[in-house]
Parts: C-alpha cells; structure tokens; sequence
C-alpha cells in the first residue's frame, strides 16, 4: 500500500515546470528580501551601539583631558610656592612640551614602519592582471 500524496506534493505533480520554477524563484526572491531586511535592522542595532560606544568614549577622553588641565594648574600653583608663579608656569609648560615630543617622536617611529599597502590591497590589485590572463589563455 502506498502513502497518500500531501497536498503540496498533489500540487506538484500536476504543476508545469515553469509554474515550479516560478513558485521557487518567488519563494527565493522573498528570502532574499528578508534576509535584506534582518542585516539591515542588525547593521541599525551594531551602528546605534557603535554611536553609543563613542559618545562615551568622547566624553571620557574630554573628562581625562580636564583632569590633566586642572592638575596642570594645581602643579604650577604647588610649583608657585617654591619657585615663584612666573617660573612654575614656565616648567610645567617644559613638562607638556617634553611629553609633546616624546609622544611625537615614538608615533613617527612607528608611521615608519609602515611597510606599504595591505596585503589584501596587494591581491584586489592582482585581479585585473588574473583576468586578462584567463582570458587570453581561453
């Protein structure tokens, strides 16, 4: 004894081939635009967060620039004590153009490293050299 054909596959079976090929690429179009509309809504959600993230992230560093501002000024009025406050705003201005140049100096250092593109550059560079050579061996 045989199964009874589900209704779908009763479909099927008297269906033409172009109204199955038709049924499959609605079907196919209608996946494609779903999965469109969930990687937007999860690029929405990732850029909200990413905002989020560096707003505070900004916030933290104008935070830490004001505490270097105000113990800028609490050295130079400490330093005014011992020194007088013309010579104390004089060092720790010394001090900030030291910190200046050290951190000037170790970033070239490390720009100077910088060996060229990416490799991956390198290989989307290659393409259209691959291509032609496909095409001139066919």
């Amino acid at each position: 004894m045989t199964d009874p054909l589900t209704p779908s596959e009763q479909r099927a079976a008297n269906a033409s081939l172009g109204e199955l090929l038709g049924e499959v690429s609605r079907d196919l179009s209608t996946l494609i635009r779903q999965e469109m509309e969930l990687a937007k809504a999860e690029i929405r959600q990732s850029a909200t967060r990413a905002g989020k993230g560096a707003g505070l992230l900004g916030g933290a560093g104008y935070a830490g620039l004001m505490a270097v501002f105000f113990l800028s000024i609490a050295l130079w009025w400490a330093l005014g004590y011992l020194v007088g406050n013309a010579w104390s705003g004089v060092i720790v201005a010394i001090i900030w153009a030291i910190v200046a140049l050290v951190l000037y100096l170790v970033g070239r250092k490390q720009l100077a490293q910088i060996k060229g593109a990416p490799q991956t550059v390198e290989t989307v560079k290659e393409f259209p050299d691959t291509i032609k050579r496909n095409e001139e061996n066919r």
